[in-house]
């Protein structure tokens, strides 16, 4: 388990996390999203012992990460920014990464290179971005880590690496009780990916939640009557967002979908639907119900 307590972070005057707190349990796959500088490739590198927190600690398993190797080799960490060694191939990477990492599986790396397909003999500089993204996730699952911090996991990828890079995450976190903590600016990526999702806004997390409940608690109404009405019908149930065309209007509603479709019907209203919501769509209206209101862009 990741415990994250009151964590801070700051590079000069710059705070890049401010008091942030976060449990992530183990055999989860955990997903970070949130506009560039939100804090996200900060987070992962405090979580793998890069960086020293200025204030509040983060614990794995109980034990604190930073300038611990017992805890450090229980992870395996890709940045976003990859780096190997100076004209070296896939398979010199390969042979590094045995000696520095105790749990390392030459069985487990042949079986993701004949996966992914790349020739280990070939030199990582002629590879395109992709493909050493590919290079980078073959060594970290490999080590055989109790924790995986993937960074910008699928950029790069076309989609059927995506899915395969997917169902290896899985059958990790299924077969051996591993944790992922993936990041992303696009939430349409970690939809159907994570089983919990966190949105990072200017140094902390401001929503946390499974992704089912997320997608089952917040939907859309649409509903109209052949009578006058305002906003104040609705006053009983938990609105996040209401606007109304002529006699018609949308509601974002917060709550059980069944008890408030019954509780609507009985309304008799002329026009009633019930519609699902993007997980985008979740984030941005529960943040708006936050108090949250920023240009930046959640794709």
């Amino acid at each position: 388990m990741i415990q994250v307590t009151d964590l801070t972070k700051r590079f000069g005057d710059f705070a890049a996390l401010s008091h942030l707190n976060c449990a992530i349990p183990a055999g989860c796959v955990y997903g970070l999203v949130g506009a560039n500088g939100a804090g996200k490739s900060t987070l992962l590198r405090l979580l793998a012992g890069i960086y020293r927190p200025d204030e509040g600690q983060v614990l794995l398993d109980g034990a604190p990460v930073y300038e611990n190797p017992a805890a450090k080799a229980c992870v395996a960490f890709v940045p976003d920014e990859l780096f190997f060694l100076p004209q070296s191939s896939l398979s010199r990477m390969a042979d590094a990464y045995a000696l520095l990492c105790p749990r390392f599986s030459r069985a487990r790396y042949s079986e993701l290179l004949s996966a992914f397909h790349l020739d280990e003999k070939a030199n990582l500089n002629t590879f395109s971005k992709g493909m050493r993204r590919q290079a980078a996730t073959i060594l970290a699952l490999a080590t055989q880590a109790d924790y995986f911090l993937l960074d910008e996991t699928f950029d790069g990828l076309d989609p059927i690496l995506r899915n395969l890079l997917k169902k290896l995450l899985y059958a990790e976190v299924a077969e051996r009780g591993c944790t992922a903590v993936l990041t992303s600016h696009s939430l349409r990526e970690l939809e159907d990916t994570c089983d919990q999702l966190a949105l990072l806004h200017k140094g902390g997390i401001v929503l946390e939640s499974e992704v089912e409940n997320l997608k089952t608690t917040l939907f859309k109404v649409q509903i109209a009557f052949d009578r006058d009405y305002d906003h104040t019908l609705f006053s009983g149930f938990d609105v996040l967002n209401f606007t109304k065309h002529g006699s018609v209007s949308n509601l974002i509603v917060r709550g059980d979908r069944d008890k408030v479709t019954q509780t609507l019907r009985a309304l008799s209203p002329v026009l009633l639907e019930v519609l699902p919501l993007s997980l985008e769509e979740v984030f941005l209206y529960e943040m708006e119900s936050l108090g949250y209101a920023f240009d930046e862009s959640i794709r």
